[in-house]
């Protein structure tokens, strides 16, 4: 059985692939990450997601940031590999950089005291539900992402970079562009070992 929202989640794939050859505008990929992220819930109301949406020479410098702080420690008799991933996310028509802030989730844990331990933990699945969201959406107007996870290598620099609050924390980048390459074959565990239903 299967109904429209869930045939989208099948499109949704990691695409390393990628290229600028994007229909959609940079102001219409902006409205739509924010659309996407705005309508993503989260725990209280309390819209921990922070997004920046990097294109042209900002999406370059970032892949920079990052090859720089790999450099430091990847072997360089095995950087080739590291490059050549670098490299397909680079060509890449942008990347979409994930935060959550901070100073939101430490409000609430001083305001909601019973549940202080768990606002980490529901930052972090409203940060999963946006990015998911974000790249569902992408996916519905065929352009291809990944999510890469290179903090807390890249923290710093990229707060510095883009002059961001202290206060938000890089949870993941996304790479994105048209889809170059499909992805292969996808393949599923057994139903019986995921899941379990009781009458």
């Amino acid at each position: 059985m299967s109904n429209q929202y869930t045939e989208l989640l099948k499109n949704r794939r990691s695409i390393y692939g990628l290229g600028k050859n994007v229909s959609l505008s940079n102001d219409n990929i902006v409205s739509l990450v924010k659309e996407a992220v705005k309508e993503s819930p989260s725990s209280f109301n309390s819209q921990t997601s922070r997004v920046v949406v990097l294109f042209n020479e900002s999406h370059d410098k970032l892949w920079d940031i990052v090859e720089a702080a790999l450099r430091k420690e990847v072997p360089a008799d095995a950087f080739e590999a590291t490059a050549n991933k670098l490299a397909s996310f680079r060509a890449g028509k942008g990347t979409i950089l994930y935060f959550e802030d901070m100073d939101i989730v430490k409000n609430l844990q001083e305001q909601f005291a019973l549940y202080a331990d768990n606002f980490p933990i529901w930052s972090e699945q409203a940060s999963g539900i946006a990015q998911h969201s974000v790249w569902t959406a992408l996916a519905v107007e065929n352009i291809g992402a990944s999510l890469q996870h290179y903090n807390p290598l890249i923290d710093d620099a990229v707060r510095a970079e883009f002059d961001l609050p202290a206060s938000w924390n890089l949870r993941a980048q996304m790479p994105f562009g048209s889809i170059e390459q499909a992805a292969g074959e996808k393949e599923y565990m057994d139903d019986a070992a995921r899941f379990r239903v009781f009458n």
